[in-house]
This record gives C-alpha cells, structure tokens and sequence, in this order.
C-alpha cells in the first residue's frame, strides 16, 4: 500500500475496521468503498460519520474513512494512513480547483461548474457546484453531513471567486432519522439577505442561466450536460427542435443559438416550464421561435403522433432517473425502450435524436441495448454519431468506474 508521507495529522482514530479474510484486495486496488459483507469484526463503537481506520484481517493499515449504516460501510478518504492530515479538506479542495481551473472550464463566459465530484475527486460522500459567487454543497453520507462546516471554510479559502456556500442535503442524505440538525440553508452568506431572496444568474458557455438552489432540483442545474449542449447547438441550424424532460431549457437556450427554426420545450413541472421562459427570455428577449409546453412526455409524444399536427427533425430525450438502485433495472431498460421507440416513430427522415441516460445502476451496454431495441421496433435506418458521456468536472475515478453514470448517444435516423 501506498502511504501518505505527510507529518502533520488531525483526526484521531478510536474505531478500528477488520475486516474478513482476503477482503482487503478491492482497497489494495484503490477502490474506495468498503462493503459491510467483507467486515470481520469491530474495535469500538463507530457513530453515524465517524472516522474510522480499516485494517486487514493480519491487522495490515489499509485505509482511514467515514462509517455509515447500510451496505457501504466505510468510505476511504486516504488509503494506507489512520489518521487525516491537518489541511485535508484544504488540500483537497484546492486540488480539485486546480484541476478545473487548469482545464480552462473557469473564464470569463463560464462560471458554472462542478467543483467536487465525489469519488472522482476523491472525496466520496460530496458534491459541491458553483455558479458565480455562490457554491452548492450536497452531502451523500453522514461523514460528509458532519464535515459540512469545515468543508465550506475550506472552499470559501481556495476559491476566490466563492462567497457564499449553500447546504443542500435534506433530500440526499440516508439515514436522516439519526440526526437532528439536517436543514437546508447557507453555512456562509456574505451576500447576506441578498443571498436568500434575490434571483440567481450564472454564466454557460456565455449563455446565462437562473439557478434556484433553493426550491430547484439537484443543486439548481444539471451542470453534467454543458458539453453535451454545446453539440446540440451545433446540430441545430434551421432544424425543428423538440427537447423533453427540458427542466431549465438548457438544451432548448443552445438550440436557439444554433440557429434552429423552432423550439418546443416540454416538461411535466409547471415550475421548470416557468423557468424555461424567463431562460429563454434572458438570452432571447422576445423569442418567436420557442414555445414552452406543460406536459407528461409520454402523453405529449402520443398526441403529437395522434394529431400529426407537428413535426421535428432533432429530438431531445434527456430524462430523470429511471433507475435509482439496481432493483428497478427492468422496468428503467422497458421505460427506456418505450420512450425512445416514440422518438423514433415520429422523428422527420434525416433527424437526429440526442438520447441520455443518467440513471448510475443502467450501464453504457445496458442502455445501448434498450436504445437498439427501440430502433429495431421502428424498422428506421439508425446509425451512431456520437456517443456521450458527463464533462471533464465530473471525472471518473479510474479505481471506481461506477463514477461514469451519464450515457448518451447521438443518432441520425433516416
């Protein structure tokens, strides 16, 4: 195992993990979690979000993490030590801002980005995006919920531009019974009550975009799809575009600057069309060529192809999550199946159909598969362009490929 030269450490490690027998062989591989099947037996009494030390079975030091009830129980934040450094979440930050920034994804047309990307940052258990000033914290474990204050000291000290930190974490955190101080809200607002009623713009590609960390979805905006906008603005000039499950309209803002003949933004929330409008508005001010529809999109494709009344020649098919745990893999693959069989059913002859999958328990082969059973289904010519995945600020951890959870696939149907 490799081991951290550091001198300096903070965190004091009363639990110590064993685990079974020829268990240890995924961490000596870097992978950062910990199975509560491979533990042997426990020294201590470990709370909800404790740090705790992992060793073998031989009592080998494998690793130091965060506890947690349920079917991962350790989450490795620094493998072959038993003790964090003092500046951990300093130097860890700092590293991932350094990666971003490097990669030139923060200038001035962009300040919308993924700033801490869980095990692709190695920082399993956090995500945190930031759009201008503000940076959005969600915690998915209990280490991370009990770190939440030292997490954003340590983001507002790297990031320059960071000045407020908003916390985000009442509907991502498990176990929620086992604590009592789970409230969204700002750990640090310097803007003060600006901070809490004023609308939130931040910057895309030069577009801009409002950003409701508040009430919105996720942390306000599906960061992981700027690339994947940017393709379909340059597939858009002169095409009809339908874009479903729109949310914000980000897909549907591209569209327009891309030069498409029409827009139709659909989704089944009142409050995401509304967002749509004033998005749309923001960046095309009395816009003739977007329409913004409130519709279930099953039901909307059905009527479409009913009443023939509309025709489209790039389609967008970007929905939630169709399968959040393993268990609901075969209804996701049919759901899948039978929205994309719609797509191709309707879409004009030379179209082209962005299709997305986000769902982390659906692989890469799981959802081509469905996607070709759709286009078997329509008897269509299809052929693959593209094939998509999420952008540079939300990397994968070689040593965890679960990390690559958005599939996509551009298609061109005649």
């Amino acid at each position: 195992m490799q081991r951290c030269c550091c001198l300096k450490f903070k965190v004091k490690v009363m639990t110590i993990i064993y685990l079974k027998k020829h268990k240890e062989e995924s961490l000596r591989r870097f992978h950062p979690w910990v199975f509560s099947g491979a533990i042997g037996h426990v020294k201590g009494q470990p709370e909800e979000g404790d740090v705790v030390a992992v060793r073998s079975a031989e009592g080998e030091t494998l690793g130091t993490g965060h506890w947690q009830e349920g079917s991962i129980a350790v989450r490795i934040l620094e493998f072959g030590v038993e003790s964090l450094q003092e500046n951990f979440w300093q130097e860890r930050i700092k590293a991932a801002y350094r990666m971003r920034r490097d990669l030139g994804l923060i200038n001035a047309d962009n300040n919308t980005y993924r700033l801490v990307h869980g095990e692709g940052d190695f920082l399993p258990g956090l995500i945190v995006d930031v759009y201008g000033n503000t940076a959005v914290v969600q915690a998915h474990s209990a280490g991370m919920h009990r770190s939440r204050t030292e997490i954003a000291k340590a983001i507002t000290e790297t990031v320059e531009e960071v000045e407020n930190v908003y916390y985000k974490s009442e509907s991502t955190l498990p176990f929620r019974k086992n604590f009592a101080d789970i409230e969204d809200g700002y750990l640090i607002a310097a803007d003060g009550e600006k901070a809490m009623h004023a609308d939130h713009w931040a910057k895309e590609n030069g577009l801009e975009f409002k950003i409701d960390w508040l009430r919105g979805q996720k942390t306000g905006f599906f960061v992981d799809q700027r690339e994947n906008r940017r393709l379909v603005e340059r597939y858009s000039a002169g095409r009809k575009v339908l874009n479903m499950f729109c949310y914000t309209g980000g897909f549907s803002v591209y569209a327009l600057r891309g030069g498409a003949e029409r827009v139709c933004s659909v989704d089944s929330s009142e409050k995401a069309v509304e967002l749509v409008r004033q998005n749309v508005e923001r960046n095309y001010p009395c816009c003739a060529r977007h329409e913004a529809v409130c519709a279930d999109a099953f039901d909307y494709l059905g009527k479409v192809q009913r009443e023939g009344r509309e025709s489209y020649d790039l389609i967008i098919l970007d929905p939630p999550a169709f399968a959040k745990h393993r268990g609901a893999i075969r209804n996701a693959l049919q759901g899948y199946k039978r929205l994309n069989a719609k797509a191709f059913e309707m879409i004009e002859k030379g179209g082209i159909l962005f299709t997305f999958s986000c769902s982390q328990a659906v692989d890469k082969e799981m959802f081509r598969l469905a996607v070709f059973s759709a286009a078997a289904m329509s008897g269509r010519k299809v052929r693959i362009l593209h094939q998509l995945t999420q952008p540079q600020d939300h990397p994968v951890n070689i040593y965890h490929p679960e990390g690559e959870y958005l599939k996509g696939l551009v298609l061109y149907v005649e």
